[in-house]
């Protein structure tokens, strides 16, 4: 027989941002606990709204699986003594087990003869055990938890009432002083309280009362309220999914409406206006169906239905009208200044404690997208460009609008940049040296752009793990771990010819010779070495290469970042290649033998047999063309290639741990020498060869 069950846990409004994980820990959690009670189902639905979270189960069985298992204990030698009793470890077995010794019986493994019973587990009734959901409940986890009333618990918010109900009985049990019933309730201003007799009727029940339950038909209720409007009045609606994805859980009962603002405020950046409609009021923008100009116009989800809408959009219309009236005042107010101002003021704004102002990370960043510019040997007015960039990079962290909008940093630093007359490259540069803003976000697309943002980053990092603020589990305040990440895909996009590790040192010897002096450089450059080098791992993995090619190619260092990934990739297929077997082999016993080398120099004149000076000579000028490397990972590998059958021909023909000291280490030390060419390519006995097995 099979019933289904219904829980929810019903509570005072969620931040959206908590929603969808505790909805899915409701899920995993769920089936994880059925699982281990042995009791089986049908299906899971889990449901979710800004007042409470569900799980109906479906088809659960109504009694736990029985099952026979056999259980092995001690060996028969230990189970019996001399006179063939059962000892105390034979008599504890059992009776842990809820055995005798009669229920005793042998059979060997492996060898050895042990003991063994069957313990039969009957299946209890499963309404008995459903009230231990109250330990899913307490186990799931919240962005920020609080306390409320006189209650120890802490919780994301106050939990207000209990449904548990198996079939039309209601499962009993108590959290925080609130105990399960089979009540539920409706939307807070449009609903009431209601029974649920039946859990199949959950969804629909709700429905009546105003609250759609389901997180995705919430959203597609969002969606078919926009295209809606879009058609009424001929307008094009852009979805952004990251607000729609939070609209649909702020809201149980969507109702799209269209509100509007002056037209004189479109004066603005359009990018302010958005931001205002966007992050602080969660309204859609509205364009126009053919240029996609932005139109005074905005949309917003009502939680709730139709009535009095007319009321709501003039009230949503006066707040925006509000913050935008604000936007306009700030924006006519900045361009009252100079740039000089803006640039002063940040000799009063803190960046990190130990580092300083905002004005000495900046003239750090100015010195190393210098340096980073001349490096890659950029024209001078190019070069000169990146570092107006930077003289400017933060200036408008001081002006009005950012302070109140911080999510324009970067775009009003464009927009006022041009304003004031700034170059075109320069003012873009300003908005991009701030990408990524994400692991896997955007990138600059100018050189100024990136090596302004380049430089912000390293600096950043370097100077935030030089003062112990190194991220610790998901704490990264700094956004170190995002940062670093960015420098490592703007080095991949780019291709440039320069190793991370070039790329710390400079940055280090920006802060020696600045106002803010690091102790212990030579520990800190190893730290932020290490950290790049998890985040380059980080990269590898997204890319699809596995864990021993990793290991084998930033065995050292990352180097240069595009290069060392090619050279990934390049042995991934070529671990699978049977043609590649000879070379492998070839490199893995030279690097293995390497290792036992006293001696690093090669004398010419004791190189006795063919082979050997053969080896030798292929060696010598394999290592002078890959002082003038092209840097093409294929090309060098197939270069190094060159040396296989050289190599197998000398341990054919010759025995490297000769007795005679001096030809051994001869031998020693050019298959050391050999083996640094493979080495600096890569550590080759790291990777699990498929074709070996």
């Amino acid at each position: 027989m099979a019933t289904d069950a219904l829980f929810e846990i019903g509570l005072e409004e969620m931040p959206a941002r908590f929603i969808d994980d505790a909805e899915k820990q409701l899920n995993d959690k769920t089936a994880a606990w059925l699982k281990s009670l042995r009791i089986p189902y049908e299906n899971l639905a889990t449901f979710s709204t800004p007042r409470r979270l569900a799980v109906l189960i479906e088809g659960l069985s109504e009694q736990q699986t029985t099952i026979k298992e056999e259980v092995k204990g001690p060996a028969e030698k230990i189970a019996k003594d001399e006179s063939g009793n059962w000892t105390k470890a034979a008599i504890g077995f059992t009776k842990g087990q809820g055995k005798t010794t009669n229920d005793i019986y042998t059979k060997p493994v492996n060898g050895t003869t042990y003991i063994f019973v069957q313990k039969h587990i009957e299946g209890n009734n499963t309404f008995n055990l459903l009230p231990g959901f109250k330990d899913i409940i307490l186990s799931i986890n919240f962005g920020k938890n609080m306390r409320w009333g006189a209650q120890t618990m802490r919780y994301a918010r106050p939990i207000r009432w209990l449904v548990g109900l198996c079939g039309s009985t209601v499962v009993p049990f108590e959290v925080a002083h609130v105990k399960s019933s089979n009540m539920t309730y409706g939307h807070r201003f449009l609903g009431t309280k209601i029974a649920i007799n039946n859990p199949k009727q959950y969804e629909e029940k709700l429905l009546q009362q105003f609250v759609i339950a389901d997180a995705k038909k919430r959203e597609a209720a969002v969606l078919q309220g926009i295209h809606k409007l879009e058609q009424e009045h001929s307008v094009h609606i852009p979805i952004d999914h990251e607000l729609l994805h939070e609209v649909r859980n702020l809201v149980e009962y969507p109702q799209a409406f269209l509100g509007s603002f002056e037209r004189t405020f479109l004066s603005i950046p359009e990018e302010v206006l958005i931001i205002s409609m966007k992050e602080h009021q969660r309204y859609f923008p509205v364009r126009t169906n053919t240029g996609g100009e932005l139109l005074p116009y905005f949309v917003g989800i009502r939680n709730g239905d139709d009535t009095s809408l007319e009321t709501v959009i003039k009230g949503n219309e006066k707040v925006l009208h509000a913050r935008l009236s604000d936007a306009a005042f700030f924006y006519e107010e900045d361009r009252k200044r100079s740039l000089s101002d803006f640039l002063t003021k940040l000799e009063r704004v803190v960046f990190q404690e130990d580092l300083g102002t905002i004005y000495e990370k900046v003239e750090r960043v100015i010195i190393l997208t210098r340096l980073i510019s001349q490096h890659f040997e950029l024209p001078e007015s190019d070069i000169n460009r990146a570092v107006r960039a930077a003289e400017l990079s933060k200036f408008d962290l001081t002006t009005s609008m950012v302070n109140e909008f911080t999510e324009l940093q970067g775009v009003m630093g464009e927009k006022y940049a041009v304003f004031y007359g700034e170059d075109a490259l320069v003012a873009q540069a300003i908005r991009e040296h701030y990408l990524p803003k994400f692991a896997n976000g955007v990138l600059p697309e100018t050189t100024a752009g990136t090596i302004v943002s380049m430089a912000d980053k390293l600096d950043t990092i370097a100077g935030c793990i030089s003062v112990e603020l190194l991220p610790t589990g998901s704490h990264d305040p700094y956004g170190l771990r995002r940062q670093a990440i960015g420098v490592l895909r703007m080095l991949l996009s780019n291709k440039w010819n320069i190793t991370v590790e070039k790329l710390i040192e400079l940055t280090l010897q920006v802060y020696a010779t600045s106002k803010v002096k690091l102790e212990n450089q030579n520990e800190a450059a190893t730290i932020i070495n290490d950290f790049f080098l998890h985040r380059a791992s980080y990269i590898f993995k997204e890319a699809g290469i596995e864990p021993d090619i990793i290991h084998a190619v930033l065995h050292q260092d990352i180097g240069n970042f595009t290069h060392s990934l090619e050279k990934a990739e390049l042995l991934s297929v070529k671990r699978n290649d049977d043609t590649f077997k000879l070379t492998q082999e070839a490199f893995v016993r030279v690097l293995n033998l390497a290792k036992k080398a006293s001696s690093k120099v090669i004398d010419p004149d004791v190189l006795h047999t063919e082979s050997e000076r053969t080896l030798y000579n292929k060696y010598c000028l394999i290592h002078e063309a890959s002082r003038h490397s092209s840097g093409d990972a294929e090309e060098e590998l197939k270069r190094l290639e060159q040396l296989t059958d050289p190599i197998h021909q000398f341990f054919a023909q010759n025995m490297v741990m000769v007795d005679e000291e001096k030809t051994r280490n001869n031998r020693l030390a050019l298959l050391y020498q050999i083996g640094q060419l493979i080495y600096n390519y890569a550590d080759v006995t790291k990777i699990e060869w498929k074709q070996s097995f």
